[in-house]
């Protein structure tokens, strides 16, 4: 499928309701039991009008990890080249629609402005790319300010932790991956200017990004030190509870340890 064909696509047809739900259906649980998905504060993302949720960006996978989190469908833009082959059409049933990186997209933009003036909830990552680094997050940029300014959409900052690196080849790998949102941001519709989008971006979304994100790489050491203080303490209970050695296995112990004293 060509950039063209996937657009037009997503246009015409958009997310296939039947496919959106069963993939939920199907998906939602696996992902829950493999990757140990957990959400917290989803319940801040609006039930209606236009959202945009901004996440950092970690793995393909996070914008599928991030419309487990809502009954809202969830569009979202993927790199152009996803869409070459058979699974382009899935990718655009499912929600997705093109965008070539590395220059200014307009008709990629024109097609999150119509999600957003239909009322819907976009998934846009301000990173604008992966940033592999399981510690570290990339610095943002201005679109998500830009479209929330010129649509009047509410933004929810998220913060992802854990879906980096979810695969050994082909196989699957049990991870931990944690998604929490932040206060949503009330933002009435304005000139999208360069510098009220810089700043509705740096001073009030990535901040909220920033400390969740940090709270969710601190959380997983918290489960370390506590799974660690419950194998000791399970050792300690082990000894507690052993059965003591019979008596005469005790007195030959004692017997033994005078014959090396004498030596």
């Amino acid at each position: 499928m060509t950039h063209e064909e996937a657009q037009r696509l997503a246009r015409e047809k958009g997310v296939s309701r039947p496919l959106y739900a069963l993939a939920r259906v199907l998906v939602t649980p696996f992902m829950r039991l493999w990757f140990g998905l957990r959400f917290d504060g989803a319940q801040r993302i609006p039930h209606e009008g236009p959202v945009i949720i901004a996440p950092n960006h970690k793995s393909f996978w996070d914008s599928f990890f991030i419309a487990m989190a809502t009954r809202r469908h969830v569009r979202f833009m993927a790199k152009t080249e996803l869409f070459a082959g058979p699974k382009g059409r899935l990718l655009v049933r499912l929600g997705a629609f093109p965008v070539r990186r590395g220059t200014s997209d307009e008709e990629a933009l024109e097609a999150a402005r119509t999600v957003l003036r239909e009322g819907g909830v976009l998934a846009l990552f301000p990173e604008g790319t992966r940033i592999r680094d399981p510690e570290t997050l990339g610095e943002p940029r201005s679109g998500a300010g830009r479209l929330a300014l010129e649509t009047g959409a509410t933004l929810v900052p998220a913060a992802i932790s854990g879906s980096e690196r979810l695969f050994l080849g082909p196989l699957p790998k049990p991870r931990r991956v944690r998604i929490a949102f932040g206060e949503p941001i009330e933002v009435v519709e304005d000139e999208p200017t360069r510098e009220a989008a810089h700043e509705l971006v740096a001073d009030e979304l990535w901040p909220q990004v920033e400390r969740e994100f940090g709270r969710l790489r601190a959380h997983p050491g918290l489960i370390g030190a506590a799974l660690a203080a419950l194998g000791v303490g399970a050792g300690v209970a082990v000894r507690r509870h052993r059965r003591p050695a019979p008596r005469w296995w005790q007195v030959g112990k004692r017997l033994r340890t005078r014959r090396r004293g004498r030596r």
